[in-house]
């Protein structure tokens, strides 16, 4: 082995604390770059992957099985641009009641097997339906209703056991069961085409080749493709951002470690100059100091960040129904190729101090800084009415500025990552609560016994409901503290295709449920509430007119209010109710302190006889909301990780450079508990004021990454999701970059205690 070699062995030997600090940072840094980049390249058009590894239909059609017979739909698979087909498939709508007693109107496909060409249904769990009175029911990958969607459950009227969860990316139905238990009242084609970009040039085509006004309805995969990509977008900004956080953390500390390693090996530096080791080869050993952990740490760094990917890609499969590995190799290469350099360049930048030193001077110092700096701090520091150990910690930082500062900062980045992570999930959480408009669901006119399946749909007879009579009912029982009657309707808006479900509210709590962007709730007849995606798309503003044509009657409202609410993705419009409009449905709040579930089951009582029910009101937490939160949690404890680590080296550098004053300081009587008391108080400044530059950070960057998800996703958000902070709370997470600091100088506090006088005054 060169000298050289010998030097870079001795010195990664010697130095352990800082080696470890540099294999951990950059262990960490990897492992979250790697994850990150992983899911960026995940929520990159899942969509689109998804679509292509299901051979998704470019266009669905619906025909009028009066007009058509399946053999000229079959005969449809050879129009011009069609390169494959799947069906003739019957279809029918059926309005079975789920086992919480609520009727669910779906659409039912008869598919013999999920694959065949186009569309191949993506099984989730179970197995397909084999025989009639079986069916397996289309879930989104979310857990909303899933509650009422377990495998094994039998659906009334007609009965229908579920057998399976499945997944179809053209969203080609809301269930499926075999050929045979449907009657057809129509036809469904799934068609894919030569060119995915001309769907109207097919969809005439089809339409020439089947008997004249035999199609009923039609969509194209591109309505579905935009839907999913708003969801898919929401993860880029905060992957970004604690990737960006990551990386500069790990500069910080990788240059801090360096800096240091030169700062206390300035008399080594001098010797191996004496001995004929030029400056290029003193700033490669120190450069090769770094790298060596730094690539140990960057390779099980990488394989960290490929395993911590593997599960959370699944559950990101289930959402978008893609098939992704999780492993990257391209993304894994860049990642540490990206951080490996930036290690080299950051090493290097504080090596090339050891390769200017002159020889004299290197030989001329010892480790302990010059006995003038600082001392200003330690003359103000002294003054104060403060036991002495503390005070002498207080004044450490200050002795070196620069080395301070940059811990500071990394303390800073930590605080941040906890304030952020904190404020994300509360907003996000907010969100989910906005979606929510009652603790209680009154459902009226249940579905009765009709005929029942003769071998499919069934013919359902509803019941007449008095709404007048269930808002008294609900009024009249304990513990109601208001609700929300809801009538149901369509109209068509100027500039917006296809039509618009409408909410007709009367009651007491209407508006409570929503939470306002702007302007106000609806006062009278002929004003409207909608969110930023109708304003959007009739490029319109609040205070502006929209004129809405329903049952072929036009009307003009005048928008009043912008609200938080993603239903019918955000094309809903809200208005009072008219003397017409008969409740559909109720929103029941309940009193504080009341239990739904309770409360539901006393109501009952009184609406059996109205032939309504009550149902508490449970709304799951979607998906993207638990990955964004794992991932969140998950990330932020890797940056506090991260910070700690960089204030245990330099604990262990301040300590090992004052070893002689501790020595000093030891034989003056000081006790082990004192000298951990003084040691902690030396993190003390840095840690709060990491902190109290940290915790606005945190605000500031979960403002601008929860504003830019609802921009994403074509929303503007309310005050309420954003302005989760109180100021108790901030100062808590300002107080966080104080935990952090302490957390990394326990260890080095301890080693100072257990130190020997004899042995630390023997120390130079």
């Amino acid at each position: 082995m060169s000298a050289l070699g010998r030097v870079v062995r001795s010195g990664v030997g010697r130095r352990r604390v800082q080696t470890l600090v540099v294999g951990l940072v950059v262990l960490i840094a990897v492992s979250a770059s790697v994850l990150g980049g992983t899911l960026l390249v995940a929520s990159h058009a899942p969509f689109d992957r998804a679509f292509d590894q299901q051979n998704g239909a470019h266009l669905t059609a619906q025909f009028d099985a009066s007009k058509t017979t399946a053999a000229q739909l079959a005969a449809s698979a050879h129009a011009t641009g069609v390169s494959a087909a799947a069906g003739p498939f019957p279809t029918a709508t059926i309005t079975p009641v789920d086992d919480h007693g609520r009727a669910v109107s779906m659409t039912v496909v008869g598919r013999p097997q999920p694959t065949g060409g186009v569309d191949d249904v993506k099984l989730l769990k179970g197995r397909w339906a084999t025989e009639p009175g079986e069916v397996v029911l289309f879930s989104d990958g979310r857990m909303e209703g899933m509650r009422s969607r377990a495998i094994g459950a039998v659906w009334r009227n007609p009965d229908l056991t579920v057998v399976g969860l499945a997944r179809s990316i053209s969203e080609t139905a809301d269930a499926w069961v075999v050929p045979e238990q449907i009657t057809a009242t129509g036809y469904q084609m799934l068609y894919r085409l030569t060119s995915a970009s001309q769907v109207d040039a097919g969809l005439a085509a089809i339409e020439a080749s089947v008997p004249e006004a035999s199609l009923a309805a039609s969509r194209s995969w591109l309505v579905t493709r935009q839907r999913a990509a708003s969801d898919a977008a929401l993860f880029v900004p905060f992957l970004i951002a604690f990737g960006v956080l990551g990386l500069v953390m790990a500069v910080l500390i990788v240059g801090n470690v360096i800096a240091g390693a030169v700062s206390s090996g300035t008399r080594r530096i001098g010797i191996l100059k004496a001995l004929g080791f030029t400056p290029h080869q003193v700033v490669r050993a120190y450069l090769s100091q770094a790298l060596i952990p730094a690539t140990i740490g960057a390779a099980l760094g990488a394989v960290a960040g490929n395993l911590l990917a593997i599960p959370v890609l699944a559950k990101t499969n289930d959402l978008y129904g893609t098939d992704d590995s999780g492993v990257e190799p391209w993304v894994t290469a860049a990642v540490l190729a990206g951080v490996l350099t930036l290690v080299a360049v950051t090493a290097w930048i504080a090596a090339s101090r050891a390769g200017r030193l002159r020889t004299v001077d290197a030989l001329a110092v010892g480790r302990t800084p010059s006995p003038g700096r600082g001392r200003w701090a330690a003359r103000l520091t002294a003054r104060l009415p403060l036991p002495r150990p503390v005070t002498l910690g207080l004044a450490q930082p200050f002795a070196r500025p620069v080395r301070s500062a940059t811990i500071v900062i990394a303390i800073a980045f930590g605080a941040a990552a906890v304030t952020f992570s904190v404020g994300l999930a509360a907003s996000l959480t907010e969100v989910q609560a906005a979606d929510s408009h009652g603790d209680v669901e009154v459902g009226l006119g249940r579905m009765g016994p009709g005929p029942g399946p003769t071998p499919g749909g069934a013919q359902q007879k509803g019941t007449t409901t008095d709404p007048a009579a269930v808002a008294a009912a609900i009024t009249a029982q304990p513990g109601t503290a208001g609700y929300c009657g809801v009538a149901t309707g369509q109209v068509s808006a100027a500039g917006v295709t296809g039509d618009l479900e409408t909410l007709k509210t009367t009651g007491t709590t209407c508006a409570d449920g929503y939470r306002m962007v702007t302007g106000s709730w609806y006062r009278q007849a002929g004003e409207i509430v909608v969110s930023t995606p109708f304003l959007t798309a009739t490029h319109t503003s609040v205070g502006d007119t929209v004129l809405l044509t329903e049952n072929g009657r036009r009307s003009s409202a005048t928008i009043v209010g912008e609200v938080f609410n993603t239903e019918n993705d955000g094309l809903q419009i809200i208005t009072a109710a008219g003397p017409d409009d008969k409740a559909e449905m109720f929103s029941v709040s309940v009193q504080p302190g009341t239990d739904p579930g309770t409360y539901a089951e006393e109501l009952n009582a009184a609406l059996r006889p109205l032939q309504a029910q009550a149902i508490v009101d449970e709304n799951g937490i979607p998906d993207e909301v638990i990955i964004i939160n794992a991932l969140t949690a998950l990330l932020t404890l890797m940056l506090i990780a991260v910070a700690a680590l960089g204030v245990l080296n330099t604990v262990v550098l301040e300590t090992r450079e004052r070893v002689h004053d501790l020595g000093v300081h030891k034989a003056l009587g000081m006790a082990p508990r004192q000298t951990i008391t003084m040691v902690i108080a030396s993190v003390t400044v840095t840690g709060l004021a990491g902190g109290a530059l940290g915790a606005p950070i945190g605000v500031l960057l979960q403002r601008t990454i929860v504003t830019s998800m609802g921009h994403t996703a074509g929303f503007h958000l309310p005050d309420s999701v954003l302005d989760i902070y109180v100021p108790a709370e901030l100062v808590l997470f300002g107080l966080g970059g104080l935990l952090i600091a302490v957390l990394g100088a326990m260890l080095p506090a301890g080693w100072a205690a257990r130190t020997r006088t004899a042995t630390a005054l023997r120390t130079e």
